[in-house]
């Protein structure tokens, strides 16, 4: 299978905080994949931007390094790296001062691709942006990158977009989220709205309830300090779980164009109910004799930041009014998981009476790992003795059905900036979106602090907290097994 891959204009790409971490580990590996991919045309070239005293021989060894580290083994032809690295060039750059601005400005190219990649703290995305236009870098065309948070709340986040709309407007703004930028995830519209078979039974009527799970094993680690000001609903929910929820409810745009996809999403965040504080759950994890618990990792003996979410929500809207979404997410649980599962409502009828039990379909959307599909369906059990009834999965995993194809994929953040590059914002969020979210999300942190509510206490390695267990079982149903 030969996949289709859109051309991508020259370009330069500006990386502010191109030292850093993220830059590392994930957007320097990925640009190099696409290098080996063939997909960074001849005259493009990479500008890292940090405060470091560092020339280009030095930041290219910075990169090499970061390419061996992180860059996942690619195989490309000899002499592929030392090409790749001819592209790389570095500016001491102060963001809150003049300091490398004008060296920056010189090393800009008319009739090129203007990218800047803001991978550093929303406190200095203001700064940046003041700079690029009165250093005189930023065309009409020009795009920045802005990663989350997108905001602490609906006040800062409101804050930052007028920030933003000060000197760009909200067509040059790609506010990334990875998620987004996964195979699997995007196959969601693939599924819904390129097959006739699923999208007439996407709805209440046939739907019985939905399902959202991104479970992780590790712990905060050496995030502690921002995640213990975050916590699970600002760090997770917000943004990731609410645009896999977004996804899987909207109605159908009228085409895959950014606005009218981004406009339906938009539909369903201003369509969630508020979520009553019986249906909501907060956890935390707890010590074990070989791994130390979240107040450890947070080193905050009395923090009551949850490492862990669980709720239950609903869309008040003619698709989906009376079918609930689960959501749940958290940190130190048994397996490394996410997924999707639209569980479809029983048959009216059974022909084969109670003997039979209950059988459902399922169609379970895996995001990670192994990103796949797997579709429950009912069929009789081989052999004689009567008609007795099973579920078995028609199983596809990318890996499988797609052979070499799926392993050359590009990963989430190679995606997005090919994106970016290209000038497509389908796969970024708007900033009406963003606010919409907070907006929702807010009042739900607001009830815990008024509540003075303390996260239940869950094992590490274990499922979550038992209170989010019962919450599906109040409702006769069950989440389904987080399995790696």
């Amino acid at each position: 299978m030969v996949s289709r891959v859109i051309p991508v204009e020259p370009f330069d790409l500006v990386i502010f905080g191109g030292t850093g971490d993220l830059a590392r580990r994930k957007i320097l590996p990925g640009l190099f994949r696409r290098f080996c991919a063939g997909q960074m045309p001849e005259g493009s070239q990479i500008i890292g931007a940090a405060r470091s005293d560092m020339d280009d021989a030095g930041y290219r060894k910075v990169v090499a390094d970061a390419v061996g580290e992180f860059g996942g083994g690619r195989d490309c032809e000899s002499g592929t790296l030392d090409a790749f690295l001819n592209t790389i060039h570095y500016v001491t750059t102060d963001a809150m001062g003049d300091g490398g601005w004008e060296t920056l400005n010189g090393k800009m190219r008319d009739g090129h691709v203007r990218a800047f990649y803001f991978s550093v703290g929303p406190s200095l995305f203001g700064h940046l942006a003041e700079r690029l236009h009165r250093f005189g870098l930023a065309t009409p065309d020009s795009r920045i990158v802005v990663e989350k948070p997108f905001g602490h709340d609906l006040e800062t986040a409101k804050a930052l977009n007028a920030t933003l709309a000060e000197h760009f407007d909200e067509t040059q703004i790609y506010r990334i989220d990875h998620y987004l930028g996964k195979e699997t995830v995007q196959n969601l519209m693939a599924v819904r709205f390129g097959n006739m078979l699923f999208e007439p039974l996407w709805n209440s009527q046939y739907v019985d309830h939905i399902q959202i799970t991104v479970a992780e094993t590790v712990g905060v680690g050496g995030r502690g300090g921002y995640y213990d000001k975050s916590g699970a609903m600002r760090d997770m929910v917000q943004n990731h779980l609410m645009q896999l929820l977004c996804l899987i409810a909207m109605e159908p745009p009228a085409k895959f164009d950014p606005d009218a996809v981004r406009d339906e999403k938009l539909k369903v965040i201003r369509a969630l109910e508020p979520v009553d504080w019986h249906h909501i759950v907060r956890g935390q994890y707890a010590a074990t004799e070989d791994e130390p618990g979240y107040r450890d990792d947070v080193e905050n003996p009395k923090s009551r930041t949850e490492s862990f979410v669980a709720m239950k929500c609903h869309i008040s809207n003619w698709r989906w009014a009376g079918t609930p979404f689960y959501l749940r997410t958290g940190k130190r649980l048994k397996a490394r998981a996410s997924e999707i599962a639209v569980v479809f409502k029983d048959a009216p009828h059974s022909i084969f009476g109670a003997d039979a039990g209950r059988h459902r379909n399922v169609l379970a959307i895996r995001l990670q790992p192994n990103e796949g599909m797997t579709l429950d369906v009912t069929i009789k059990e081989p052999g004689p003795g009567g008609m007795r009834l099973l579920d078995v999965p028609l199983d596809m995993s990318f890996a499988d059905a797609l052979g070499p194809d799926a392993e050359e994929a590009p990963d989430a953040y190679e995606r997005l900036i090919m994106d970016v590059i290209r000038g497509n914002q389908t796969l970024f969020m708007r900033g009406d979106e963003v606010e919409a979210a907070w907006a929702w999300t807010d009042p739900l942190i607001e009830g815990w602090q008024t509540r003075n509510d303390v996260p239940k206490v869950y094992d590490a390695g274990s499922s979550g907290p038992e209170d989010a267990l019962m919450l599906m079982h109040r409702d006769g149903r069950k989440w389904r097994e987080i399995k790696a």
